[in-house]
């Protein structure tokens, strides 16, 4: 028999292992072009799920472990933010500071969007508030622009549970804040300031207002598990995690057969293609989420493995360094690399294969090496720092008791 739910869940860690890898062949798909037919890259290119992968999974573990012991108070929120800090930004911060020092020598223009300012957009990036401007959404950290979606559902969580138990209208609050979304867009459409809510395909799939449903599913998600957490023993059979988990790349498929609009790269930003990711998708996630806390499945024990769920942990840090200067260095010497060696062949009057002319070879090197990069980064930085920041008297005096400052059972 399975022991009740506790806030640290393996299978679920695991999971993030996953929706950053499906990221990664979102942006990485091109590679196997030559390889594959056109549907199939097609397919490939729609991988970018994983981020709603994390904004559900976020939305169901920020309620699991708040809901019903938050307050509105400030010791409260302070510890709250606490966490939330302690989580997310000391390796973000990080990051994105070696995202401009790497600019301060390469001039990459990815980095900054020929914004005028680097240091201005660098203060940008690290306040997150780059995220609410379409034009400047992919500066620094190109992936973070999730994090400004992540951070202001941080935000706004405690609020949403305080109007889900005062006012029992938890559903209408998801109309509400896309609502809010929507008139911002009316008000700044017309206003031509770095693409501020400028449309309505930039606030439903960058901004929190207009993904706000996907950690609505996740919290409606940890609700339900609530109040049947008595009845989870493990011993389910109602096939949620497969049928979930086949309902997710139904999503994928149906936004892969999309037309995709002029200028951009995927059937997501097709409205149909919005709708399902947003929606469908979110809902389907939330089915395999719910498999995997309530049944014992083959796909499951994978995703608790010992060596996933350090993937897992480390995931954070290979999301955001999957795509950006470190790629861009690994495959500057890859290609170096590619020209010594067939320079050597030609000396020894060889006609053999590189081991790196292959793009999708190259890839798979680079899917390795960062997640040994990611690997170290977290047992040498990340955790060392999070633990640090939980402990200290950072925004609230430390209480080693409390166990909302235990950092070994708070981990989302």
């Amino acid at each position: 028999m399975q022991k009740p739910l506790q806030n640290y869940i393996p299978a679920l860690t695991g999971v993030r292992a996953l929706a950053a890898y499906l990221v990664f062949i979102s942006h990485y798909a091109y590679a196997f072009d030559e390889n594959f037919p056109r549907a199939v890259q097609r397919f490939l290119n729609e991988m970018h799920i994983g981020v709603t992968i994390f904004f559900v999974l976020s939305g169901f573990l920020i309620a699991f472990r708040y809901f019903d012991s938050f307050k509105l108070t400030g010791d409260w929120f302070k510890q709250y933010l606490k966490n939330r800090v302690a989580r997310i930004y000391p390796m973000y911060f990080l990051l994105t500071l070696g995202a401009f020092v790497s600019y301060y020598f390469t001039h990459d223009q990815k980095v900054t969007n020929g914004f005028g300012s680097p240091i201005g957009l660098f203060f940008m990036n690290i306040t997150f508030v780059r995220g609410f401007f379409d034009q400047l959404k992919f500066t620094g950290i190109a992936q973070g622009w999730s994090l400004t979606v992540e951070e202001c559902f941080y935000f706004s969580a405690p609020f949403i549970f305080y109007f889900a138990k005062k006012y029992n209208k938890f559903w209408l609050q998801w109309a509400v804040v896309t609502g809010i979304g929507a008139l911002l867009v009316v008000i700044f459409s017309r206003v031509n300031w770095y693409g501020f809510f400028s449309n309505f395909t930039f606030m439903f799939l960058y901004t929190f207002l207009g993904r706000c449903f996907e950690f609505f599913a996740g919290i409606q998600l940890a609700l339900i598990v609530k109040k049947r957490q008595a009845k989870i023993d493990g011993q389910a059979k109602t096939w949620f995690t497969y049928g979930g988990f086949l309902l997710i790349f139904v999503c994928v498929w149906i936004m892969s057969i999309l037309p995709i609009p002029k200028g951009e790269v995927a059937g997501l930003h097709h409205p149909f293609g919005i709708v399902t990711n947003n929606y469908l998708l979110a809902a389907s996630i939330a089915m395999f989420f719910y498999g995997l806390l309530t049944e014992t499945t083959v796909l499951k024990k994978i995703l608790s493995f010992k060596f996933v769920e350090l993937l897992g942990k480390s995931s954070y840090i290979f999301y955001l360094i999957h795509l950006g200067y470190m790629y861009d260095f690994l495959h500057r010497y890859f290609n170096k690399w590619n020209d010594d060696i067939f320079e050597l062949y030609d000396k020894w009057g060889k006609d053999w294969n590189s081991p790196f002319q292959y793009d999708s070879l190259n890839v798979l090197y680079a899917f390795i090496i960062l997640n040994g990069v990611a690997i170290l980064l977290f047992k040498l930085i990340e955790e060392p720092l999070n633990h640090y920041i939980r402990k200290s008297d950072f925004l609230i005096k430390n209480k080693p008791r409390n166990p909302e400052n235990n950092s070994e059972a708070i981990k989302a």
